[in-house]
């Protein structure tokens, strides 16, 4: 399996379970409006102080966890931020989370697509 479609795969695996939270938290402030390219500034002016930030450890940057509540429950949730404090991501999971997920990415597959002969 060539390695963009093997990352493609592991990144939508793990973003799988995302549609559930997107119904259940997609009022939510840091859900609903932020986007890519938004500043660090510009994120805590909408989400406020972040639970912690972290450098990225796969790609140069940074990135923001919260916790998000609603209706009793709570879900975590990622804003990541490029090496020029630029909002490249975010999802429902933590920053190591997202990490994992993208060292994962990189790594090449074991797999020998045969018989093993």
């Amino acid at each position: 399996m060539n390695k963009p479609l093997c990352a493609l795969i592991v990144v939508l695996t793990a973003l799988g379970g995302c549609s559930t939270e997107s119904r259940l938290y997609g009022d939510q402030p840091l859900v609903a409006k932020v986007e890519n390219g938004m500043s660090k500034e510009q994120v805590q002016q909408i989400g406020g102080q972040p639970l912690s930030i972290t450098d990225r450890t796969v790609e140069p940057g940074s990135c923001f966890d919260y916790k998000l509540v609603q209706a009793g429950h709570q879900q975590t949730f990622n804003v990541s931020f490029n090496n020029r404090g630029k909002v490249d991501h975010k999802s429902f999971m933590t920053c190591a989370e997202w990490s994992a997920v993208q060292q994962r990415a990189r790594e090449p597959s074991h797999t020998t697509g045969g018989g093993g002969y």
